[in-house]
């Protein structure tokens, strides 16, 4: 389904959009899937090869990068940041700039009815579990099981959310 974009909007015509999905202006999103239901935010960047699922919310200046797979009823804070490259480099060992050829995605997932709070860096090949929660400005280097509070830089295991707050 092709979303009716405003001219504040750029949305490629390769993006599939849900139905009942929100989209604010000033988004940047290509070759992404967006689930139905789903709010995107001002300010927000979805790459190509992105998956996001149904019933989400997507918070303003977050950036989604390709590999990231978010599951249905997750919620991500504003400016929570994605990467998918585990070494970055803007030149190749010959020294041009990278292209695609030059490095691997490393897929990241954020499971269903998760949260990540403002201002959180997800680093590349982490699993965040069903109903985890990722607590504001945390820097998460290693997956999150199902269920639990993290926390800090690099992200700790604070708690298990608690029963009437996990994933509905």
């Amino acid at each position: 389904m092709n979303y009716p974009a405003s001219p504040l909007q750029k949305i490629a015509p390769d993006v599939i959009v849900g139905r009942g999905t929100k989209i604010q202006d000033f988004v940047n999103l290509y070759g992404c899937v967006i689930g139905e239901d789903t709010k995107i935010g001002p300010f927000v960047e979805i790459q190509k090869k992105a998956f996001i699922g149904s019933r989400c919310k997507i918070s303003s200046h977050t950036f989604i990068c390709e590999g990231v797979v978010i599951e249905d009823g997750c919620f991500l804070g504003h400016h929570v940041c994605f990467i998918n490259d585990r070494y970055p480099r803007a030149t190749n060992e010959a020294g041009e700039l990278q292209s695609e050829a030059d490095w691997a995605v490393v897929p990241t997932r954020v499971g269903r009815g998760a949260s990540v709070g403002s201002g959180a860096v997800i680093l590349c090949g982490v699993t965040i579990g069903a109903g985890a929660l990722i607590g504001a400005g945390a820097v998460v280097t290693k997956d999150v099981p199902p269920g639990m509070i993290v926390a800090g830089v690099p992200a700790r295991m604070v708690r298990e959310v608690p029963p009437s707050q996990g994933e509905a």
